[in-house]
């Protein structure tokens, strides 16, 4: 059996041995989450290795583009909608992608360049941000 380190002395043991800590999420308020990505590009990581880009403009468009993926096997490969902050939610909204329908977000930030994000039907990925 292994015994119950406590945090504490697990941090100090990490930094002892020159080791990482581990990072801590931290969820947005809505002004910093509008600050976080607006004007920036989102890169979703997908289940397949790729990655997705969305492009968040300080006008509030946002254009996401699967064509480096092969999505237009599928679907409109590139598309560009509306984002905005609701709460401390990042929403947006497509012409054709799921439906026209808006979905929003929770976004927790794991590095200055790293996120998580949990959509509002329960699907989660992580995120890589650039700008």
């Amino acid at each position: 059996m292994f015994a119950k380190i406590p945090s504490a002395a697990t941090a100090a043991l990490l930094l002892a041995f020159g080791l990482p800590l581990p990072a801590s999420a931290e969820q947005l308020t809505g002004s910093e989450l509008k600050q976080f990505v607006n004007g920036k590009r989102v890169y979703l990581a997908t289940p397949f290795g790729g990655e997705f880009p969305l492009s968040y403009k300080r006008s509030g468009a946002v254009t996401g583009d699967g064509t480096a993926l092969g999505l237009g096997k599928f679907l409109q490969p590139k598309e560009t909608g509306r984002w905005w902050v609701e709460g401390e939610n990042l929403c947006q909204q497509w012409p054709t992608w799921y439906d026209g329908k808006p979905s929003c977000f929770r976004i927790k930030k794991t590095g200055e360049r790293s996120l998580d994000w949990v959509r509002d039907d329960g699907r989660s990925g992580t995120a890589r941000i650039e700008g």
